[in-house]
């Protein structure tokens, strides 16, 4: 099996692959698909695929900045380090068998491989220490789905200059699961059905976005078990959460009663800091409003509303 050339990206506008983009699941799509992405939720995802939201702009973003200039770089030093050729592939990649299985590889590796290069920062040499992150595993699976390659080369420069290879290896039980899970999240596309929320800030975002504005109605489910259950539960949820931070406020204000006035103090297993911070500058909106409110008058802009979530419990008509 051999992946379908889809399209060319050579001189191919950031408009242009992002309308490419949305056709199909990409291989850094494939982790946000299956849920196991700590930046993104398949809900926002969703909302991407169906058109209902711009993906953001990370081009600016330093750590893009940076893993686009460096990534020539990291797959010379592959290839010196392994003794392999590397060659770009400039094309959009389509899986032959499923068609919203998309792929943009970093290089092809003489010998029936792929090279997959990551820059990480100090912060993250962590995330390394037990091999590839599980997010970054999920989209070389997705990338050999897509090819039919049989091993992938993940080459990652820590902190600017530690230099590591890894090997990923083709498994068909893994790639098998991740296609059911990635076709699962494509029905929700085809069928323009948003997935479930998981909690995430990113659902959260996705939430606001979906559902902006609301009606004056009630929607009654005070006779649904199922529903009742789950405001149940959000209820227990919120006293729980209530309880934990008072539990964790109690601990706090105990650790700065034996800290006193020193700037902190040691523990076994860390230590905690109680510093003053530095001396900062606020404005005085208030003042300035009520003595120069003419002088302000054409620099204030008004600010659509947002939806605000409250609970309230005890029967309500």
């Amino acid at each position: 099996m051999s992946a379908v050339r889809l399209v060319s990206t050579k001189a191919m506008s950031r408009e242009e692959w992002l309308q490419w983009r949305n056709r199909g699941i990409g291989s850094s799509d494939a982790p946000v698909a299956v849920g196991v992405s700590r930046y993104k939720s398949p809900l926002e995802l969703w909302l991407e695929k169906t058109g209902k939201k711009e993906p953001d702009d990370l081009s600016s973003k330093d750590v893009v900045f940076w893993g686009t200039t460096l990534e020539p770089i990291v797959a010379q030093v592959y290839a010196e380090r392994t003794g392999k050729k590397v060659r770009r592939v400039n094309a959009v990649l389509q899986h032959p068998d499923y068609p919203y299985m998309l792929a943009n590889l970093d290089r092809i590796v003489e010998g029936g491989g792929i090279l997959e290069i990551k820059t990480a920062g100090l912060r993250s040499q962590g995330q390394w220490e037990e091999g590839v992150p599980l997010a970054y595993q999920i989209q070389v699976l997705h990338q050999l789905a897509v090819t039919g390659k049989s091993w992938a080369d993940v080459a990652v420069l820590i902190g600017g200059q530690e230099f590591r290879i890894y090997r990923i290896e083709r498994e068909e039980t893994r790639i098998m699961q991740l296609l059911e899970l990635e076709t699962v999240f494509w029905n929700h596309v085809d069928r323009n059905t948003p997935p479930d929320a998981d909690g995430s800030a990113s659902s959260n975002r996705a939430l606001s976005l979906l559902y902006p504005q609301n009606s004056t109605t009630l929607v009654d489910y005070s006779e649904k078990p199922e529903m009742n259950a789950l405001f149940k539960s959000l209820i227990e949820a919120r006293q729980h959460s209530k309880l934990a931070e008072q539990q964790e406020a109690l601990l706090e204000q105990r650790i700065k009663e034996a800290i006193g006035d020193a700037e902190g103090a040691l523990f076994s297993q860390g230590k905690a800091l109680w510093k003053c911070s530095k001396p900062s500058r606020t404005l005085d909106t208030k003042r300035l409003t009520q003595e120069q409110a003419d002088l302000i008058a054409p620099y204030w802009t008004e600010k659509s509303g947002t939806r605000r979530f409250t609970l309230y419990e005890g029967a309500q008509s």
